[in-house]
């Protein structure tokens, strides 16, 4: 479907990851169901309005009933999708498993870091198809939009929302090893989950200011004395984390509607983003393969 002008001006986006399916307490306003160049998203594009009257766009990782395996997600479409509505940041909220005793099933972490794991099945650039272009990835996390997820902190009871660590992408559906899983430990690894690659890579190559909140369910399988994680365990875990993570996002949401819908200095020193693409190119505009130029328009309408 084409996308409405009133609809192509979202800033902010909020991918849900498992357990975590809609946003309470904004106004549902309708669904977009968006086909891309790379195909179609997860999930339709769930927009609610907040109390101020400003859009978000919800998008369901996995599919609106939990469809989809890691490795199956269209993550170039769903990335596309919220480009295409005017997305500028995204809060992703995704389920993990701690690497570390401090980190407790039902503590939230905000990572600055990731360890790729997965193995190269998964679609991970815009580029490629005579369009070259290496985008800058060492720190692939939003370091403004980490410190305002921090600062509202006292949203939570009874457990920690820590900043900063090391997120391992593994390509799943399997869990990790034990032996996998002290590996990562020793790698320097804080927390474990199946999705944080492509979608943070994929956002950078968007210009999206992308940020991550992790929510822990289980301790993995490093630990001897307990069982290896499994499906049963992190079930009841998922509900009580969907609810904090709403109301992380009641108290986040009007700061960050703040930030990006204010005047245009504002949205830019806050994000930071704008132009990353571009200085990615490597080659001059004559001699970038024209249909794979057309096929980006869909996410940058005005050219690169």
């Amino acid at each position: 479907m084409s996308v409405k002008p009133e609809f192509k001006d979202i800033r902010i986006g909020v991918i849900g990851g498992t357990g975590f399916y809609n946003l309470k307490g904004l106004k549902p306003i309708t669904k977009l169901d968006i086909d891309t160049p790379w195909g179609k998203p997860s999930s339709p594009l769930f927009i609610s309005e907040t109390e101020s009257g400003h859009k978000i766009a919800f998008l369901a990782r996995h599919g609106e009933n939990h469809e989809r395996l890691p490795t199956e997600v269209n993550f170039q479409a769903n990335i596309a999708a919220l480009k295409h509505v005017g997305v500028r940041v995204v809060i992703a909220f995704s389920a993990v498993g701690s690497l570390r005793e401090e980190v407790r099933p039902m503590d939230f972490v905000i990572p600055d870091q990731i360890i790729d794991r997965t193995k190269g099945i998964r679609k991970d650039t815009y580029f490629g198809n005579g369009l070259t272009g290496h985008a800058t990835f060492g720190d692939p996390y939003h370091e403004p939009v980490a410190q305002l997820i921090k600062a509202h902190e006292a949203a939570l009871e009874n457990m920690k929302l820590i900043k900063g660590g090391t997120v391992v992408a593994i390509e799943g559906p399997l869990f990790s090893t034990r032996a996998e899983s002290k590996m990562y430990r020793l790698w320097g690894g804080d927390i474990i989950n199946m999705t944080a690659v492509p979608e943070a890579k994929l956002a950078r190559e968007a210009e999206i200011a992308y940020q991550m909140v992790c929510m822990a369910t289980d301790y993995d399988s490093w630990r001897d004395e307990e069982a290896s994680v499994s499906t049963t365990d992190v079930l009841p875990i998922l509900k009580k984390n969907s609810e904090n993570a709403n109301k992380l996002l009641v108290s986040l949401l009007p700061a960050l509607v703040e930030k990006v819908y204010s005047d245009q200095q504002t949205l830019e020193q806050f994000t930071g983003t704008s132009g990353m693409f571009k200085a990615s190119l490597m080659q001059p505009p004559a001699l970038r393969n024209p249909e794979q130029v057309q096929k980006l328009l869909f996410m940058y309408p005005e050219g690169f």
